[in-house]
C-alpha cells in the first residue's frame, strides 16, 4: 500500500514553481500571513504546504530542505516532530472523522494556541485543510483571527476548489491556484508508484480530471478489496463498487462512484446518436447528485437508480 498522506511526503512532485514563488516571497520578506492554496483534492495542495513549513522552518537545522532537489531530509528534524505531531510551531486543524463540518470549536482552540508565547523565535503555521467544510460560526471566528494575526504567525488555507467558499473568506488571501495538466499527473503517478499507472490501471478508468492522490487513494482501495483494475472497464468497476456497497461510511467510494458516474456520462455522450436527450438525462442525474450531496442524503438510492436505467438499462 503507497502512503501518501501530505505530511509524510518527503518528495514535492509537479508544484516546484508554486514552492519557489511563495518561499521567494517569504525570504523577501512579503509572504503574505493568509495563503490560499486552491485546486481539485489529490492535487497536492497540503504537501506543497508542508513542504513550504519545512523549508522555513529548517533553515538553521542540520539536515535544513533541500531546494535543489525539493525534497525533505528523513534525518530533519522539523520533518520528524510534524510526523510524530509534536512540533510547537505547527497546529493543524481538519475535518474530524464522523463530523460533517469544521466546528467552532476547533477554531477557538487554535486562537488560544496563537495567543500563547512561543517557545522560540522562528514563524508559527495555522494549517487548516479542507476549508470548504468550516460551519458559519467557524469561518466567522477564523475571519476574526486573520484580519489580525499575531506577529509572526502565518495561515496556510487547504481549498477543495470542486466546493464553494465564503467570499469573504477568500478574499482576504493571497490565492494560488493549483492544477496538473493530464500529461503531468500521469508523469507523477508514474514517479510515485515507480511504474507506469497503465500496467495497473485500465486506461478505460483514468479520466482528465483524475488528480494524482485520487488515483493512488484507488489504487489503494483495490489492493485492499483484491480487485485487479486493469482487469475491469469503467462500466464493471462501478457495477463493482455499487454491488458490494463500498460506498457504505466510505466518502472515498461515495466521491469515486460520483466521477466515475460523470466519467460514463462523457464517454457515454461521445458515442451518442441522440446527443441532445442524452445531454437531458445526464443534467437529471446532476441535479440529484447536487441535491444529494447538498442535503446529505443516502447515495444509495441515486446508485441503485444510476446502475438499473443506465448502467445495466
Amino acid at each position: 500500500m503507497m502512503h501518501i498522506k501530505p505530511f509524510e511526503n518527503k518528495q514535492l512532485y509537479g508544484m516546484e514553481n508554486n514552492f519557489n514563488e511563495i518561499i521567494n516571497l517569504y525570504n523577501k520578506k512579503k509572504m503574505p500571513n493568509k495563503i490560499l492554496l486552491s485546486g481539485k483534492k489529490g492535487v497536492g495542495k497540503s504537501t506543497l504546504a508542508y513542504h513550504i513549513i519545512n523549508y522555513i522552518l529548517s533553515i538553521d537545522e542540520e539536515f535544513k530542505y533541500d531546494t535543489q532537489s525539493f525534497s525533505i531530509n528523513k534525518d530533519n528534524r522539523s520533518y520528524k516532530l510534524i510526523q510524530n505531531h509534536s512540533h510547537t510551531n505547527v497546529y493543524l486543524i481538519d475535518l474530524v472523522e464522523g463530523k460533517k463540518s469544521i466546528d467552532i470549536s476547533q477554531i477557538r482552540e487554535m486562537i488560544t494556541y496563537t495567543n500563547k508565547s512561543s517557545f522560540n523565535d522562528k514563524p508559527r503555521f495555522i494549517l487548516i485543510d479542507n476549508i470548504e467544510n468550516l460551519n458559519t460560526n467557524s469561518i466567522n471566528a477564523l475571519l476574526k483571527i486573520i484580519e489580525d494575526p499575531n506577529d509572526n504567525v502565518f495561515f496556510f488555507l487547504i481549498h477543495n476548489n470542486e466546493k464553494t467558499i465564503l467570499p469573504t473568506l477568500k478574499s482576504r488571501c493571497l490565492t494560488f491556484k493549483i492544477n496538473h495538466s493530464f500529461e503531468k499527473s500521469i508523469q507523477i503517478l508514474n514517479l510515485l508508484v515507480t511504474e507506469s499507472v497503465f500496467d495497473l490501471i485500465n486506461h478505460d478508468l483514468i479520466s482528465h480530471y483524475t488528480t494524482p492522490g485520487e488515483t493512488i487513494n484507488l489504487i489503494n482501495f483495490a489492493n485492499e478489496k483484491k480487485i485487479n483494475l486493469k482487469e475491469h472497464k469503467l462500466k464493471e468497476l462501478i457495477n463493482i463498487l455499487i454491488d458490494n456497497a463500498y460506498y457504505k461510511k466510505n466518502k472515498f467510494v461515495t466521491s469515486l462512484i460520483i466521477n466515475f458516474i460523470e466519467l460514463y456520462f462523457l464517454k457515454e455522450y461521445k458515442i451518442s446518436t441522440t446527443k441532445t436527450a442524452f445531454l437531458n438525462i445526464y443534467h437529471k442525474f446532476l441535479d440529484k447528485i447536487y441535491y444529494t450531496k447538498k442535503f446529505n442524503l443516502d447515495e444509495e438510492s441515486l446508485f441503485l437508480e444510476f446502475k438499473s436505467k443506465l448502467l445495466n438499462g
